[in-house]
């Protein structure tokens, strides 16, 4: 999970505003990014597919209690919670079934990194070396794809890790790393590139009847709000970035307002500084430790 900064996020705003980007600032996780993968989504013309109708998928409400549990795999007795967002690789098909039975109506969230390479997966093999760009700033063993390959074999390996996440028995995926355009990836990503990138992840999910989930890359939300249910952020308070007033065309109150859930989650603030903020949202906001742990403290 990588962290989209404000100064990032203000660098975006600028080069929307002045149709050429200057280099990012580097942000805690990341490096700066190339000076054309700046440009917000409110300036790109990239032609995007109809988003595809998922009538099956499920659409959290607005309001939906929820556990983030990545470094482990949750054990019984499970959370009184709606929805648990888990790795999609570590979990069995057993545990996923042992939360839907043992809590009516709830839904399990299989998270993938869409847009990095990690050497520790079973599927690591598969990669062609062509598409590994730089390492990840912060996490080791982690290295940032060429998304603009999905239409070859890179695209391979993505099928066929949603069609794990069905067969499963997953009822929605977290997509992370979809923001690589904004990052020394390595390779000259835009804006426009991550747009069709996330636009085909979730168009995928969605063919499968898998509920989408859009991780982070807030100046696009403009653009991917048709495609993706529901949205997950990290440190939008802390970076001063999670509403439309705070950063001018974009904003999490763009989901709220759509119906569609927003979950968010602070690592560094206090419970005191950000939950009356996001209540007031209408966000669902947690209070994690940076190892995505069992450890929670819901604002709500």
């Amino acid at each position: 999970m990588r962290f989209l900064t404000a100064i990032t996020a203000a660098c975006a705003m600028l080069a929307a505003g002045l149709g050429a980007a200057s280099p990012a600032a580097a942000s805690p996780a990341s490096s700066a990014a190339p000076s054309t993968a700046a440009s917000s989504a409110a300036a790109s013309r990239a032609d995007l597919p109809a988003p595809v109708a998922c009538p099956g998928c499920w659409r959290p409400a607005l309001n939906t209690s929820w556990q983030w549990q990545l470094s482990t795999v949750p054990a019984e007795p499970f959370l009184d919670v709606v929805m648990y967002d888990i790795d999609g690789f570590n979990a069995t098909a057993a545990t996923v079934r042992r939360l839907h039975e043992t809590k009516a109506g709830r839904k399990v969230v299989c998270y993938l990194s869409a847009g990095s390479y990690e050497d520790w997966r079973p599927d690591a093999g598969a990669f062609p070396a062509s598409v590994l760009g730089k390492p990840l700033d912060g996490w080791e063993g982690e290295r940032w794809l060429d998304i603009r390959r999905y239409d070859g074999e890179l695209g391979q390996i993505m099928r066929a890790r949603l069609d794990m996440c069905k067969a499963k028995g997953f009822d929605a995926v977290e997509f992370d790393n979809v923001d690589g355009y904004t990052n020394d990836s390595g390779f000259q990503l835009t804006a426009d590139d991550q747009l069709r990138y996330n636009a085909w992840l979730a168009n995928e999910a969605h063919q499968r009847g898998l509920s989408a989930g859009l991780k982070n890359d807030i100046p696009q939300i403009p653009r991917l709000l048709p495609y993706f249910d529901w949205a997950l952020n990290e440190q939008c308070w802390q970076y001063k970035e999670c509403t439309t007033a705070q950063n001018g065309d974009y904003g999490y109150d763009q989901f709220v307002r759509a119906g569609k859930a927003v979950f968010t989650v602070e690592y560094k603030l206090a419970t005191s500084q950000f939950c009356s903020k996001s209540n007031a949202q209408n966000f669902n906001s947690l209070k994690k430790r940076l190892e995505l742990d069992a450890y929670r403290v819901a604002c709500r």
